[in-house]
Parts: structure tokens; sequence; C-alpha cells
């Protein structure tokens, strides 16, 4: 494919996920995520091999402490 979007829940990628993504080494993909946390957990994985582009918060749930997060990657 030449693109991939992900969306996960907010415990974030599975590692096995992880891997298949790095296997698939799709040109770019964009993942969306609502815990930071994972995020951040899921970026020391991927950032290995991709390089983030841009990342933007999205409040998507105003009045709420909860914020989306969408992160642009490129092949490094």
């Amino acid at each position: 494919p030449d693109a991939v979007i992900v969306d996960p829940p907010r415990a974030g990628l599975e590692r096995a996920f992880i891997d298949a993504l790095l296997e698939l080494d799709p040109p770019k993909f964009v993942y969306i995520s609502c815990n930071p946390s994972t995020l951040a957990r899921d970026l020391v994985f991927l950032t290995k091999r991709y390089k983030v582009d841009w990342i933007q918060s999205i409040d998507m749930f105003p009045q709420t402490a909860r914020c989306e997060a969408v992160v642009k990657f490129t092949r490094a």
C-alpha cells in the first residue's frame, strides 16, 4: 500500500502489530492516538524506521481533558 492509517484503542498498538507494520514497510503512515502515554511508547519502536513529519493535537472533545494526536510518518 502507499499509506497506512492506524487508530488504536487507548492501549496503543500491540507489539505484534508494530512488527507487522514494520515488515509491511509502507512509505508513509498516519497514527491517530487518544493516549499520549501509549503514543510515546509506540514512537520508540516506530522511529527506528520512520521519521515524524508532524504531530497535530486535535480537541475532539471540547471542555474535557481529552485530546487526540495525529502523527504523520514517512520512511526514514
